[in-house]
């Protein structure tokens, strides 16, 4: 028989929950957190998950929101354990992904008496949460706590971002009982209000007269419309459509790899690459370039289009339209009109002239990050989901095209290294394609707690570009010239082998260009467990290449 926490409190948390359309829990060990525990282990209408580090829940978790883009509850215990969540409760804040976060606590005349696993719990994620609520009984007035429960799972699902919900238990803890509450079902529709047209026709006027427009597409969830609606803007020749390969939409006519255009420019051609309008959307961008280019050379206007926030990150934001990009669309093509220009024809040549610098190169390109990066690319089957992390190998990725099955995601809210394992694990427990997760080598160890998780998918394949180190700070300006490059590189010998010994994956290496290609020949085949590739490259000769393939494309 099933059994259910006897505290009121936890009673209420529970069943509000289940109410509000919650399906998945991952939750933490501990004692403090037994009634939550308990509970929800035994709801039928929740599947619950054990991860021991909290940080690796909170990723974990993370993963599987992005991809259901909907609310993913987290559960943990007091004190320390609940800041571990901190990194990827701030990953879904900028990457607006919804996560609410359930710490149990110790009542408040037990708070700094000097209680063991005791911490100020109440509003610690202030700064990046949609909404904070810390729960006592008191409160609970006229069914207060369930509306006020209700009200922060409706923030977090509308508005897309983490929520904290702090829930104070008193001992006992494991007292229980054979009922649950039940509240009747929580339906939470996303309506958008159009957007006033004379208002928007005066947008499009400014538009309809501007011969140099870019559309700017940052990490973007897949959707078919945008698709077809990005394809509608390039029949316009004064409009240029710049995409990350995060950004999930592809097209012949779209400049999918910005820093291969536009890393070899001088002054003189950035001017002219510089827009009257920049039209942004979707998530944060990964290439630095761009955005030094556009912060240098600023649009007449730039308007964002996002239904929740703008950033203003090229300085120059004149407009903020709060509606998704699909439904902008749908209203503002009513009123623009082609407009006679060779902007895009310009750019698309000049594309199309990068491109066959960059086939060139690749062809001849000696083993290193950049051609390991190439060889991947082209061996991942296609509608895999393919998870990056960050650093080097999201920087490497941009430059070369990826098929356009693929769904490509990465940890771009605040772009940490911290969370990429976990999170691609999260990801591939809810999807039913294979899931392909390209990590470098600090990533992957900063996260190996990772493994430490008895839901990964058999068919859950890693590729580790092992370079025995942070191989960026080796480009970047600074580092290198310093006498203090080994505390920015971090070298070691490191080699994921014996952890993939313990956490059962089968392991597969490569030193060299002709044993990678062998070892990729079976790698997406089905196994009995999932699988890691570690392929390990020349960290004195990575940068070089990478320096002369960028001066290869002028």
């Amino acid at each position: 028989m099933p059994q259910f926490p006897k505290n009121e409190l936890a009673q209420i948390v529970i069943a509000s929950c289940i109410a509000n359309g919650i399906e998945h829990v991952v939750i933490s060990p501990g004692s403090r957190n037994a009634p939550l525990t308990i509970g929800f282990t035994n709801s039928l209408e929740i599947k619950t998950y054990s991860v021991v580090d909290e940080r690796c829940a909170a990723f974990f978790a993370l993963g599987k929101a992005q991809q259901l883009q909907k609310p993913v509850a987290i559960v943990c215990t007091s004190g320390s354990a609940l800041l571990n969540y901190y990194p990827a409760i701030a990953e879904a804040y900028y990457s607006n992904i919804p996560l609410v976060v359930i710490s149990a606590d110790r009542p408040a005349h037990l708070i700094d008496i000097g209680d063991g696993q005791t911490i100020r719990q109440e509003y610690v994620f202030e700064n990046h949460v949609l909404e904070s609520l810390s729960l006592n009984e008191t409160l609970n007035h006229n069914g207060s706590i369930q509306e006020m429960l209700n009200e922060i799972f409706k923030i977090s699902y509308l508005q897309k971002g983490p929520v904290h919900i702090n829930v104070p238990f008193d001992e006992p803890l494991y007292e229980t009982t054979d009922t649950l509450k039940h509240f009747d079902p929580i339906i939470n529709n996303f309506e958008e209000i159009p957007l006033n047209v004379d208002f928007l026709e005066e947008f499009a006027t400014i538009w309809n007269t501007s011969k140099r427009k870019i559309v700017l597409v940052g990490s973007n969830y897949p959707s078919e419309l945008l698709q077809i609606q990005l394809e509608h803007l390039t029949k316009d020749p004064s409009v240029l459509v710049l995409i990350e390969n995060t950004a999930n939409v592809s097209n012949t006519k779209f400049i999918n790899s910005i820093d291969k255009l536009i890393f070899p420019l001088e002054d003189d051609e950035l001017s002219h690459f510089q827009p009257d309008i920049l039209l942004s959307l979707g998530g944060l961008i990964v290439s630095k370039k761009i955005k030094q280019h556009l912060r240098k050379f600023k649009p007449k206007y730039h308007w964002h289009v996002d239904s929740k926030r703008a950033f203003d990150t090229y300085f120059s934001l004149n407009h903020h339209f709060k509606i998704t990009p699909e439904l902008f669309f749908s209203q503002f093509f009513f009123l623009t009109k082609p407009v006679e220009s060779d902007y895009q024809e310009f750019w698309l040549h000049k594309k199309a002239k990068r491109l066959k610098k960059h086939q060139k190169f690749t062809e001849t390109c000696q083993y290193s990050d950049f051609k390991v990066i190439d060889i991947i690319l082209k061996s991942i089957p296609n509608n895999s989901q393919l998870q990056i992390s960050n650093s080097s190998i999201i920087r490497y990725t941009q430059l070369f095209d990826i098929d356009s099955s693929l769904q490509v995601f990465c940890n771009r809210g605040t772009s940490g290294i911290d969370g990429s394992t976990s999170t691609a694990i999260g990801a591939a427990t809810v999807v039913e394609q294979n899931t392909v997760f390209i990590t470098g080598d600090i990533s992957f160890f900063y996260d190996s707690n990772a493994l430490w998780n008895t839901y990964i998918p058999k068919n859950f394949r890693i590729i580790l570009v092992n370079n025995s180190g942070g191989g960026i700070f080796r480009f970047i300006p600074g580092p290198k010239q310093s006498n203090a490059l080994d505390y920015f590189e971090t070298p070691h010998n490191l080699t994921a082998k014996h952890l993939c010994k313990m956490y059962n994956f089968e392991y597969v290496v490569a030193e060299n260009e002709t044993e990678l290609k062998t070892g990729l020949k079976e790698f997406y085949n089905d196994s009995d467990t999932p699988k890691l590739l570690e392929i390990f490259t020349p960290n004195e000769q990575n940068d070089l290449i990478l320096k002369a393939y960028f001066n290869n494309l002028k």
